[in-house]
């Protein structure tokens, strides 16, 4: 779900007009010195910061049952500007998984942005943690993160991207259907966060990714422009049973996040007749299966008989959210230091 917009009065800690030399791209991981063992740091702010080759690996560590104590004596800190269930309970109990010590810090307690700058947060929690994770308002807040930290940062959500649940998607894909080349999964709503770096993901692991949203609600000309230069092979559509048709997967989210209650009466208007309901599910692949990533609201964007249905996986994909945090961070401590496996 996209999250709602930070307010909007000027912040006493606006960004730094020059980003510091650790700052890192979007799609480029950091090559400041980490401070796990001295090596490359790596952050996950989006699926792209990844080779396909080194999704495959975080994937096939996240499917194992007894990982290493690579977090032993560590803590893990967690950032959450917007209340969590799934990312806050997945996130600290993949770091305990890990033997590692897990500190949420909420929004009352560091205001970003306003009690202290992101840049200033994250130098300090370097000096306590292993790693950072954040979910956040705006994108940019990580990049800032990003600029001061000296441990790996992990987009835990923000306005722009969704990169551990596309994570914990493509993980339930696999245990689904096996590998996801040559596959088909329909993504059928508001082309948003969570469609992003869902189409990332599994575009690049070769899946066929057909998305249907209604006009106003698609892909921008820069994300399919983004796919393309990835390899991932997307299209859209403002036809969910062209989307649909033969899909091995069909996945949705909410019409309204968090943030747009007051739209709610025109997204209602908007969306109609993309409700995924037996007769679209019809259209899919016999063997398909259905994904939200959560939380749904039954009679809109999904009918109940379909994620309560034999063919939902939902709940299956609510707990890979811990698995793939937990392959995730390991992945990270073992790039940080090859020792650590």
């Amino acid at each position: 779900m996209t999250p709602t917009k930070s307010p909007s009065s000027p912040s006493p800690f606006p960004p730094p007009s020059s980003p510091s030399s650790s700052s890192s791209s979007p799609s480029s991981p950091s090559s400041s010195s980490g401070a796990l063992s001295g090596a490359p740091l790596r952050h996950f702010l989006e699926v792209d910061d990844l080779s396909v080759s080194e999704i495959e690996q975080v994937l096939a560590m996240s499917k194992e049952p007894s990982p290493p104590p690579v977090l032993a004596g560590r803590g893990v800190a967690l950032l959450f500007e917007k209340p969590s269930l799934r990312t806050r309970s997945s996130a600290e109990l993949a770091v305990v998984a890990l033997g590692g010590h897990p500190v949420a810090v909420t929004k009352g307690e560091v205001d970003l942005g306003a009690r202290e700058s992101p840049e200033d947060a994250a130098r300090t929690l370097s000096l306590y943690h292993a790693v950072i994770g954040a979910r956040v308002h705006e994108h940019a807040t990580l990049h800032r993160l990003v600029s001061g930290a000296k441990v790996p940062v992990v987009n835990l959500l923000s306005d722009r991207s969704h990169p551990l649940q596309a994570l914990a998607d493509v993980l339930t894909l696999q245990e689904s259907m096996g590998g996801l080349a040559g596959r088909k999964l329909a993504y059928v709503g508001d082309a948003n966060n969570v469609a992003r770096s869902l189409a990332l993901a599994a575009g690049r692991l070769g899946a066929e990714v057909a998305v249907a949203s209604p006009l106003g609600y698609s892909f921008s000309q820069d994300d399919l422009g983004c796919f393309q230069r990835q390899g991932a092979g997307v299209s859209q559509s403002s036809d969910p049973y062209e989307a649909v048709a033969g899909a091995d997967a069909v996945y949705t989210d909410v019409w309204a996040s968090m943030g747009q209650e007051d739209e709610w009466e025109r997204r209602k208007a908007d969306f109609a007749g993309f409700t995924v309901d037996e007769a679209l599910m019809q259209s899919a692949s016999p063997e398909a299966v259905f994904m939200h990533c959560l939380p749904a609201h039954r009679g809109l964007e999904v009918a109940a008989e379909v994620i309560d249905g034999p063919r939902s996986c939902v709940w299956r994909q609510a707990e890979n959210r811990m698995h793939a945090a937990r392959g995730l961070l390991w992945w990270l401590a073992q790039t940080a230091d090859p020792k650590a496996s």
